[in-house]
């Protein structure tokens, strides 16, 4: 009898993907046969990164997994698990306030389709105090955040700053 593949996601909007996603990528990777990273298509928001270049930095800061799926979402993240035999929800978590967001959208997860687990992975410490929504205010006021993303982020942020020119920080 053939062993069921044991399939999670990770979702988000990773706009832009930062060094505490991609830990929990690569620690959450480890522990499934296939770690989806689901990223949130709403086109109704205008974001830094558009959608395509969303999924290809993360592809591109992925690639060294041999494990990861790359998908696109919308409405409710059971819906699309339960369409796609995944059971397992993987959150990452800073701080304590992140843990109870997270325990309540476990619970209403849990309350939509039982048949969903989420685990929680807390952040290295090093990344604990990193958003995309930070990384973005830091950008805007002109400031270095070259140890809070991957390279190849880095330098499509820098090219982004420089009006989609060549690197100018």
């Amino acid at each position: 009898m053939k062993s069921r593949k044991r399939k999670a996601i990770f979702a988000g909007s990773f706009d832009p993907i930062t060094n505490g996603h991609l830990d929990i990528i690569c620690r959450a990777s480890k522990l499934f046969d296939e770690l989806q990273i689901g990223v949130l298509y709403n086109p109704n928001k205008k974001g830094l990164f558009n959608f395509d270049e969303r999924v290809e930095l993360i592809k591109s800061c992925t690639k060294h997994l041999k494990n990861i799926k790359i998908v696109s979402f919308d409405g409710l993240l059971v819906n699309y698990c339960q369409d796609h035999g995944i059971d397992t929800l993987i959150r990452g978590v800073r701080t304590g306030a992140d843990i109870e967001y997270e325990l309540q959208m476990a619970h209403m997860n849990r309350e939509l389709n039982p048949n969903i687990e989420t685990i929680i992975l807390p952040t290295k410490t090093e990344y604990s105090f990193i958003s995309s929504s930070l990384i973005k205010e830091v950008l805007t006021f002109g400031g270095d955040v070259k140890n809070l993303v991957p390279e190849t982020v880095l330098d499509e942020l820098q090219r982004k700053a420089n009006g989609g020119n060549e690197k100018c920080m």
